[in-house]
């Protein structure tokens, strides 16, 4: 008779005594799993701080570019007349009258018709530009109604769109009007079979005359116009772009110098620095909570001194970044002073971009390298040294402390999976044993048994 393990035999709960043999044994696996979460922990905080500086790498780019220096804006002295610029379109104003704005050019036909589906009275369109050649013919198809009408104009190629205008209850009119706006849109259709009389009818009437917005500069006798056939006008202004709703006299576009570009780009910067600061920060303080699993890490206590130093260092010649609002807190952040950034910008737009972006390093303005005036690296680039020095992805040091991590960690996973096999094996034998036991039991309970039968079963003397 074979027992189970499960102490029915001794009464003793060998499972459970199994379980804590077991846990007791298990108690390097469980040093192992400790150390593997810490590990973990460890190496997702270095990538949380990488990318906070892999973002400031991003913002240190972004104010070194030119296009974040050369920057201008353009402004308008009217409402209804708006500019835009491109990049690096050079700074200058004109003043100008918007004599009249873009209008599509429209006719209409002198034929009346009770309903949309009446017969159009003509099969044929002949399209004429504004010299009055002809540039075309539309056909009308289907039952040559008006509406068939509408619908050959609007299918044609010609640019051109109708509609059946109800002028009055049970009276429509066919209009047809120009895609597009100004001079060169201008035209005219007429019924060609009433070429055929002797003195026809005009077809069609203009609605609305096709003409070119026109901006007229100057009043002497130098003054001259400008037309588009829009309403919009490109290259006046070389980079800048003009759209007019209405006319409007002496009207001033001016193209100047935008420094909030770089100055939000500079604070741009500053923000991503102290972002990154701060992760260090919650990530090294001793008294942190459970976020600070890189209590006391020299590596970014460097990183630390490495920005702050980058931040407020003098700029070789050109002093120090207080000059453009830069300063460092006591709490070890970095702030940013924009009006005094643009003030810097405003008196001295080379030295300001200098000691922010910095330049190519060379000699300054005596023109002797090795002299205190040479160019150094600003504050964009030395942040962007550190950023890359810590972020790159091969040899950064956030990304190989990170990498580092994860090969330790890989490595107790795999000392953890040993100890897996190890246990489950113990298990087995444990298993086995108390099996051996109860059944031993079991054997000794029965012979037990047969002997106490054997004994009540002899005789007793009288």
């Amino acid at each position: 008779m074979t027992m189970s393990v499960g102490g029915l035999v001794s009464g003793l709960d060998t499972s459970t005594l199994i379980s804590q043999l077991l846990r007791a044994e298990a108690a390097p696996q469980t040093a192992l799993k400790t150390r593997l979460s810490l590990t973990e922990a460890a190496a997702s905080a270095y990538r949380s701080v990488n990318g906070r500086f892999d973002a400031l790498r991003t913002a240190a780019e972004a104010l070194a570019k030119t296009e974040t220096w050369t920057a201008v804006e353009a402004t308008s002295t009217a409402s209804s007349v708006t500019a835009s610029t491109d990049a690096g379109a050079p700074t200058g104003s004109l003043t100008f009258d918007v004599k009249n704005t873009a209008t599509s050019h429209s006719v209409i036909g002198a034929a009346t018709y009770a309903a949309t589906t009446d017969s159009a009275g003509f099969s044929k369109l002949e399209v004429l530009d504004a010299g009055g050649a002809v540039k075309g013919t539309i056909t009308v198809g289907g039952s040559g109604t008006l509406a068939d009408a509408v619908t050959a104009v609007n299918d044609s190629s010609f640019g051109l769109s109708a509609t059946a205008v109800q002028v009055s209850p049970g009276k429509y009119r066919l209009q047809v009007t120009a895609d597009a706006s100004g001079s060169a849109a201008v035209f005219d259709l007429r019924n060609p079979a009433n070429l055929a009389l002797l003195d026809p009818p005009d077809d069609f009437a203009t609605v609305t005359q096709g003409v070119d917005a026109t901006l007229t500069v100057g009043g002497g006798t130098g003054a001259y116009d400008i037309v588009s056939p829009t309403n919009t006008f490109t290259g006046v202004m070389s980079g800048v772009t003009i759209t007019v709703s209405k006319p409007e006299t002496a009207v001033t576009v001016k193209v100047a110098g935008d420094p909030d570009v770089a100055a939000t780009t500079m604070q741009a910067l500053v923000d991503a620095a102290n972002r990154a600061l701060s992760e260090i920060t919650v990530r090294t303080d001793p008294k942190g909570g459970p976020a600070a699993t890189l209590k006391g890490d020299s590596a970014l206590r460097g990183l630390t001194s490495r920005v702050l130093e980058a931040a407020s260092l003098a700029v070789g010649a050109d002093g120090s970044p207080a000059t453009i609002g830069l300063q460092l807190n006591r709490d070890g952040t970095i702030l940013f002073d924009k009006a005094t950034f643009t003030t810097a910008l405003a008196d001295d737009p080379a030295r300001a971009r200098r000691l922010a972006a910095g330049g190519p390093a060379g000699p300054g303005p005596d023109g002797v390298s090795g002299n205190a005036d040479d160019i150094v690296p600003g504050v964009a680039q030395r942040l962007l040294a550190v950023a890359e020095a810590a972020s790159d992805s091969s040899t950064g040091t956030l990304t190989l402390l990170a990498k580092g991590r994860d090969g330790q960690a890989d490595d107790l996973q795999d000392q953890i999976e040993a100890w897996d096999v190890r246990l489950d094996r113990r298990r087995q034998l444990l298993t086995r044993q108390f099996t051996a036991m109860e059944t031993a039991l079991g054997s000794l309970q029965q012979q037990s048994s047969w002997l106490a039968g054997q004994i009540a079963s002899l005789p007793r003397s009288s």
